[in-house]
């Protein structure tokens, strides 16, 4: 299968595609056409592992990669999940559940792909004939950061960095990306938010006077944020895994419809839902659940994308976005795939900072997508009621939406697809916030709030939480929005 940029400069294989990350026009880079997974497909997948259902979704867009390989990098990931089951689906209540993506090395959803990348990287790079060490720049909103460094620490040909806004994660993010280990990885804080993190490294992805520096050093650029197509294919795989388990446990009928409800940021986790359904997965409505930072929800509910305003950190921090790149594939697939369209909002966005959809556009928004926000007081309200009724902890992003969820079914009665409020992280990752909202108490020291959390819920910690603690913190290097390049040069010549 080929791949285009949503801005229409380039047609590369996959392999092109996960090794390049970025289109070189800035775009990202789309399946030239979307698989179709047909039902027999799907019956033939029930009986199947999460391992043996993620290489064949995965198979359908990577045609050249070879399909035992694939099986047995998909194994080998996944084995390194708490429980054996990477991503187990909990019933709730009567056509309510959740899918829990928090069971991996670092204890947020992110890990279901990046656990995954470095094979498929490694080996699109070698599909590719490309020799020179691959160079990994990430910018984090919290959760990929950590998630990449432990999937790519120690790689062979391989380094990777990650930027972070000093202020915009959460205690228990620093310190998981601060203490990480490998010799071949580096962590830099940035006097900014997240926006600026993002546009910074795209900058650098863009830049030729950047690649030709690198390229004389030895290294090519790739990416490990979800604008890398390899980041974003596997998490499509977890949403046809949920939909075979509800029909393997008989709460559904095959071909009948389910609901997803996605805390939202970069929009890459609902956007992997809605590539599903344009493989046949039977997906009714996706719910896209926004914190405070509500830029999604107005622009589902209006057509009308504006950043010109207010940024607000937040106690879900992974969500704290008002540039969500993964829209642009999106975009594309609203514009009848015309380029051009693309383009020129994505230029209107840079210049302006605001884009409208046209009305035919906006109208296939809301045929897809229902979108609320939740705010600090009701993600707190949330954490506790459900706590109360269910006895079953959520985090922060999870709460946001929990509480979407619910304000779409209270609004649709009628309508009866189950619904699956889509887990991302771990209570323990935030485990203050949860503590406070569970109990009341407010307290000041993560890992003290890790242990009444466990007393106060029953539920496990994880082992690489609870190892935390005692790592020595490597990396303290806080740098400007415009030294990063500066930083990236330090770091590889450093030998």
């Amino acid at each position: 299968m080929k791949f285009i940029s949503t801005r229409g400069g380039e047609c590369v294989t996959g392999a092109q595609a996960i090794a390049q990350g970025i289109a070189s026009d800035g775009g990202l880079f789309v399946p030239e056409t979307f698989p179709a997974v047909s039902r027999q497909e799907l019956e033939e997948m029930l009986p199947m592992s999460y391992a043996e259902r993620a290489a064949a979704v995965l198979h359908k867009y990577l045609d050249e990669y070879d399909y035992e390989g694939l099986k047995g990098a998909c194994e080998k990931a996944y084995a390194q999940f708490e429980g054996g089951d990477p991503a187990p689906l909990v019933k709730i209540d009567a056509g309510l559940y959740i899918l829990e993506l928090f069971h991996g090395p670092t204890c947020a959803f992110k890990d279901m792909a990046l656990t995954l990348l470095p094979y498929l990287l490694r080996t699109g790079c070698d599909l590719c004939g490309i020799k020179e060490q691959v160079l990994i720049l990430v910018a984090t909103s919290g959760d990929t950061g950590k998630a990449a460094l432990e999937g790519f620490k120690n790689a062979d040909g391989v380094k990777i960095m990650v930027f972070y806004p000093n202020d915009g994660v959460s205690k228990m993010q620093k310190l998981q990306m601060s203490t990480q280990e490998g010799d071949n990885v580096n962590v830099v804080a940035v006097r900014s938010n997240f926006d600026v993190c993002q546009s910074a490294v795209k900058t650098i992805f863009t830049g030729e006077e950047y690649k030709e520096e690198l390229k004389k050093r030895g290294y090519i650029l790739s990416s490990a944020n979800s604008i890398n197509f390899g980041r974003l294919a596997p998490q499509i795989a977890y949403y046809f895994s949920a939909y075979l388990d509800l029909v393997s446990s008989g709460q559904v009928e095959m071909g009948e419809e389910v609901s997803f409800a996605v805390p939202t940021g970069n929009f890459g986790n609902i956007l992997a839902a809605y590539y599903a359904k344009r493989m046949g997965l039977p997906v009714g409505k996706l719910i896209c659940a926004s914190n405070k930072n509500n830029i999604l929800t107005d622009f589902i509910r209006t057509g009308t994308y504006d950043k010109r305003r207010e940024f607000f950190k937040t106690m879900s921090p992974s969500m704290d976005i008002l540039i969500s790149s993964n829209l642009e594939r999106l975009l594309f697939e609203l514009a009848d795939r015309d380029p051009v369209h693309v383009r020129l909002r994505m230029d209107k966005l840079a210049q302006d900072g605001v884009y409208t959809l046209y009305d035919d556009e906006l109208e296939k928004v809301r045929q897809l997508f229902w979108a609320d926000s939740c705010g600090e007081d009701e993600t707190v309200e949330t954490i506790y009621e459900f706590f109360e009724e269910y006895q079953y902890p959520m985090d922060t992003h999870t709460a946001c939406a929990m509480y979407a969820a619910s304000n779409y079914m209270a609004q649709h009665e009628k309508e009866s697809a189950p619904m699956v409020v889509v887990s991302t992280a771990s209570p323990y990752k935030f485990p203050q916030d949860v503590m406070y909202a569970i109990t009341g108490n407010d307290i000041k020291d993560s890992f003290k709030a890790i242990k009444h959390l466990n007393i106060a819920t029953a539920m496990k910690v994880p082992v690489s939480l609870s190892k935390l603690r005692d790592k020595p913190v490597r990396f303290t290097t806080v740098a400007d929005k415009d030294k990063l390049f500066a930083e990236v040069l330090k770091f590889i010549d450093n030998k």
